[in-house]
Order: C-alpha cells, then structure tokens, then sequence
C-alpha cells in the first residue's frame, strides 16, 4: 500500500511474511498464493505491499539463479504484490516448533550473517518496482547479549562496513538503493534506540541505520518521542519501522493478571519481559521466567515481547501497547516530512496466540491481516497521509 505524504513523497506500508512459514523458495511462492493475494482482495486494493521474509535456503535460490528471481517478481506483479522492504532477521527455521533463542544465530560476528544479508541485498535489488529506487532491510541487533566480547564486537562492526560497501557497489551496478537496518529487541546487545547509536555511529555510513520495532520500543518502556530525538540527534537514519504492539499488563501482583499473562507463555518464541522501576529496567528472558516467583518486581505495570494482533487487544485485565505505536507513528510520518518512508506490519505470532484466540484456518489469518492493516492505514490518513491506488 502506498501513501502520499503531504511533503510529496511517497510512505510505502507492507505486511511482513515472517507469519508464513516457509524456508524454500517453493514455500514462498506458495505463500503468495494462498495468503497474500487474499489479503490484497480482501482490502480490495489492486496492489499490497509485502515485507517478505527469505530464509537462507530461499535467499540462496534466488541469487544463484537469475531466472529463479524473474519468475518470483513476475508472480508478485501477478498477485497484485510489490516488495521495497525484507525482514532479514530470522535466518532459518522461524516456523519451527521452538524457536527461542535460534532466532539470533548466526550474529554479525559470524561471516554467514554477512553474506545472507548482502544475498537480500542483491534479491531485493532485482525485485523493487519498476518507479521505485530504495530498499530496506531489516536484521538483527548485533548479536544477543552473552558471548559478545570486544573481538566479537569488533568483528560485527567491521562486518557492517563491508556490508556498506558492498550496498554502495551494488547501487552503482543495479541504481538501487538498498539501505539495512539494525532492530533493536530486548535481551539483545542492541536493546534500545539509545544502546544502537554508538555502534552505528562507530560504523559510520549512512546506508547502516536503525528499524524501530514499537512493539520492542515499548517493552523497553522507551519515549518514543525521545528516542527520535535522541536518533535524529546522532544523525542515525531511521530505514524503516515496524509496527507491533506488545502485551501490557497494569497490575502483575494480582492473581488474575498472572494467570492471563501466563496464557500467553508459550513454547515457541521468546517472550521477554520488562518493568521499570526507580533503579531502572529490569526484565527477564521470557514471560514464564517472570511469572515464576519474584523473579521480576510487580508493584509496576509489565510489558512483555509478544507481538499482538494491533486491532484486537487482549481482554482485560490485559492489554496492549497500541497507543507507543500511535505516537511513534505521529512522530515517524506525521511532521513536515517523513523520518522513514517504509513501513511493516509485523504480527508474526497469531498461531502462537492463546489457543482460543488464533485464526482458525487459512481465511481467518488474511481476515486479520487485513483488519491490522486497515487500523495501520487508518492512521495513516488520520496524519493527512492520502492513500494511492
């Protein structure tokens, strides 16, 4: 979906694809199909923009075969889709049945991270619109937080500087641009806005900036508003944004808010949780960690890292952070321009969703698709954006 912002310039808005599993190229194409093509119908729009995620295996294909890379762009034209954005953080294996901390393997102190997220550069390259000339991607934050040492840091950093180079060599071949952006998530070394300045800044290149997760954003309890400041201060770019919100939960000492939260800890994904208290944040790895005992502090509201469907709260006694995702979105798109121009609705963990509250089947997971996407654009043309056909 695309938007024409009052300065001029065109905002894109994608849904990501990292809530198909898929890990081949078959899988993708598959994807397209039977999930994002109804989705597009279903807001009745001739075209939707898609984040797609590529697993290594898929990513492998399509940049060791050129004709492999026709044939995907030819099916989105066909499918009324179009891809400026990819979600390169997961490598491998998100549709697993655990996935836990696999999800940050490998890290940008390993070569492999390299060479996948310059391989999306190249795919993504050859799959942008005709009229369109910037790409973003999305990837880890360095690395999560234990076993990371100088060496390994520095490491990563000059890992990233090659990356710039080669997206600058890769601009000067294709004339796209293809920006890549550091997400921040708790646990990780990169936990918040504020943690990816230095590393970003020691890297030094406007092509390396940030993605602001508002899910990731308020479980670490972050202003949005002073972590743009802070951002524009540094001069980091901010290359795209994914819009989520996380689990609030306002009173965790009471027993009927314990027992709703622990509906939601799940064996799949990681579910870290946050407070914050007089002597700072304070958090654990997972939700069933906080839930056990007094491994976290609860005379304060807590905020867990679990992405929940952005038009369906859950019900009380919890609810979501919805509204740190309305006021980032003010501050990213609503002034006289905007500070990103790609957006991507992330909710990759619908089938992770208590068992009473996830789609069943197929039609259901694109009915909900399309109702996050119609609240994101929504607001969107609430901030004066206008919607383009």
């Amino acid at each position: 979906m695309r938007f024409r912002h009052p300065d001029g310039s065109t905002v894109h808005l994608a849904y990501c694809t990292n809530v198909h599993p898929a890990e081949t190229l078959d899988g993708v194409l598959a994807q397209l199909r039977d999930h994002c093509e109804p989705v597009r119908r279903r807001l009745g729009r001739d075209r939707l923009g898609i984040g797609l995620w590529l697993a290594k295996d898929a990513a492998r294909a399509l940049v060791t075969d050129p004709a492999a890379l026709r044939g995907l762009r030819c099916e989105l034209e066909r499918r009324g889709l179009e891809v400026v954005t990819l979600n390169g953080f997961p490598y491998e294996g998100f549709g697993a049945e655990e996935v836990k901390y696999r999800v940050y393997t490998p890290d940008w102190a390993d070569p492999e991270r390299l060479e996948h997220t310059a391989a999306l550069a190249r795919v993504l390259a050859g799959l942008l619109p005709e009229d369109v000339t910037e790409g973003s991607i999305s990837t880890l934050p360095l690395a999560w937080r234990t076993a990371y040492d100088d060496e390994r840091a520095e490491t990563a950093r000059a890992a990233l500087r090659t990356l710039a180079e080669r997206l600058d060599a890769l601009e000067e071949l294709t004339g796209r641009s293809i920006r890549v952006a550091l997400e921040p998530e708790p646990g990780c070394v990169v936990e918040t806005t504020r943690d990816a300045i230095a590393p970003l800044t020691a890297v030094g290149h406007d092509r390396i900036g940030i993605c602001v997760d508002t899910c990731h954003l308020a479980t670490s309890f972050e202003d949005p508003g002073t972590a743009l400041d802070d951002l524009a201060r540094a001069g980091v770019p901010v290359v795209k944004s994914q819009l989520s919100a996380a689990l609030h939960a306002e009173q965790p000492h009471l027993p009927e808010v314990r027992a709703a939260l622990a509906a939601f800890a799940e064996p799949r994904f990681l579910h870290q949780t946050r407070t914050a208290t007089a002597a700072g944040l304070r958090g654990t790895d997972d939700l069933d960690e906080a839930l056990a005992g007094d491994a976290l502090p609860d005379a304060g509201p807590w905020r867990s890292h679990f992405h929940v469907p952005l038009h369906a709260a859950p019900a009380a006694p919890l609810t979501s952070t919805l509204p740190v995702l309305t006021s980032a979105l003010t501050r990213l798109v609503g002034g006289p321009h905007p500070l990103t121009r790609h957006l991507e609705v992330e909710t990759y963990t619908w089938q992770a969703l208590p068992p009473e509250l996830r789609p069943r089947g197929r039609a259901q997971l694109a009915d909900g698709i399309a109702a996050e996407l119609t609240l994101a654009r929504d607001l969107l043309t609430d901030l004066g954006l206008k919607e383009l056909p």
